[in-house]
C-alpha cells in the first residue's frame, strides 16, 4: 500500500437544478432539469482516483438512499469507505442552483456526515506520506472538535491538506489560528485566501498565507481560468490555466485538489501537479455535474494539444 489521499470531512448528495436566474425573494423560477449525484468530498476522492491515486474517505456516511448513492459513486472509482456506517441516519443533501453562466448557488442540510468521532476518523489508519484533506465546513458544530482532535494525534509525516472555504475566514481567530498551526497544504480559490489576508495579488497573497502556516507548508491559490500560484519555500511559481467556456463551475475547486493530490502522490512537483489539476478542472467544467472529473488519459490529451 503506497500513500494514500484520505478525506475527513462530508460526502454529500447534491441536487443540482438548472435555472434560468436566481428567483427573487419570495418568488418562483422553473428548472429546466434536476439530478442527483454523490458530492463535496466525494468530488475530490473521484478526481483523486481517476487520476490514479489510492482513496479513503474517513467521513460518516449514513444508511439511506442518499447513502447508498454516495455508497455507489465511491465503489465505482474503487474508494474504500473506511468508517462503519451510521445507523438510523440518512446522508444530507446540497441543493444547488445552476445558472446559465455556470454560477452556483448553494442550500446544505445537516445528516449522518455531521456524525464522526475520533476513532470513526482514525479507520482510515492515516501513515507518513499519507494526504489527509479537511474541509473548513468541517469546522462548524458537532464535527469541529473531534476532527481537531483526530489532526492533533496524525503521526509524524502525515500533510494535512485545508480546503478552507469560505467558511473559514469567519470562524473565531483561536480556532482559525489552531487549524492552520496543523495544516501543511492550503488550497484555495483566490476569493477565500483574500477574505484571510485582504487581497494584495495573487503572489503576495499566497506569500501572506503561507506566513500563518508551519514551516515548509504549501500554498496553491486558483484562480479560474487564468490558472494558479503554487508557494513553496520562498518561492512562488504561476501555473497557467487551459480556459475553456464553462456550463457548471459546481465542483471544479474540488476537482482541481482531487488532481493536484493525485499528482503529488505519483511524484511529481506541486508546480507539475498544479498544471495537471488545471487541466483537470479545465475539462471538469464543460461538463454537468459537481463529480464530473476527467481521468488521467482524458488530461493527458489535453496537455498534448494544449
Amino acid at each position: 500500500m503506497g500513500p494514500r489521499v484520505i478525506h475527513t470531512a462530508q460526502a454529500l448528495v447534491d441536487e443540482v437544478a438548472q435555472v434560468p436566474g436566481l428567483p427573487a425573494r419570495g418568488q418562483n423560477v422553473m428548472a429546466s432539469s434536476v439530478a442527483r449525484y454523490a458530492a463535496s468530498a466525494v468530488n475530490i476522492l473521484l478526481a483523486a482516483a481517476r487520476s490514479g491515486a489510492e482513496c479513503v474517505h474517513a467521513g460518516a456516511v449514513g444508511t439511506g438512499v442518499n447513502a447508498d448513492l454516495v455508497r455507489e459513486a465511491l465503489a465505482a472509482e474503487g474508494v474504500t469507505i473506511s468508517s462503519p456506517p451510521v445507523a438510523d441516519l440518512d446522508t444530507g443533501i446540497c441543493f444547488v442552483m445552476v445558472e446559465p453562466s455556470a454560477e452556483r448557488t448553494f442550500v446544505t442540510t445537516l445528516g449522518a456526515e455531521r456524525r464522526i468521532s475520533v476513532e470513526s476518523l482514525a479507520t482510515g489508519a492515516p501513515v507518513a506520506g499519507d494526504l489527509v484533506c479537511v474541509s473548513g465546513y468541517s469546522l462548524v458544530g458537532a464535527t469541529r472538535d473531534p476532527l481537531l482532535a483526530f489532526l492533533a494525534a496524525l503521526p509524524a509525516g502525515v500533510e494535512v491538506v485545508l480546503d478552507p472555504g469560505a467558511i473559514f475566514a469567519g470562524l473565531p481567530a483561536p480556532l482559525r489560528d489552531r487549524m492552520l498551526g496543523l495544516t501543511t497544504v492550503w488550497t484555495s480559490n483566490a476569493e477565500e485566501a483574500t477574505q484571510l489576508t485582504g487581497w494584495t495579488g495573487m503572489e503576495d497573497t499566497a506569500r501572506a498565507v503561507a506566513g500563518r502556516l508551519r514551516d515548509g507548508s504549501v500554498v496553491i491559490l486558483r484562480d479560474g481560468p487564468r490558472g494558479c500560484v503554487v508557494r513553496e519555500g520562498e518561492r512562488t511559481a504561476y501555473v497557467p490555466g487551459f480556459p475553456q467556456t464553462p456550463v457548471d463551475t459546481n465542483g471544479a475547486g474540488d476537482c482541481h485538489t482531487g488532481v493536484l493530490l493525485a499528482g503529488r502522490l505519483a511524484g511529481l512537483s506541486w508546480p507539475e501537479a498544479a498544471r495537471r489539476a488545471n487541466a483537470g478542472a479545465a475539462l471538469k467544467v464543460t461538463r454537468r455535474g459537481p463529480n464530473t472529473a476527467p481521468t488521467a488519459a482524458e488530461i493527458d490529451r489535453l496537455l498534448t494539444d494544449a
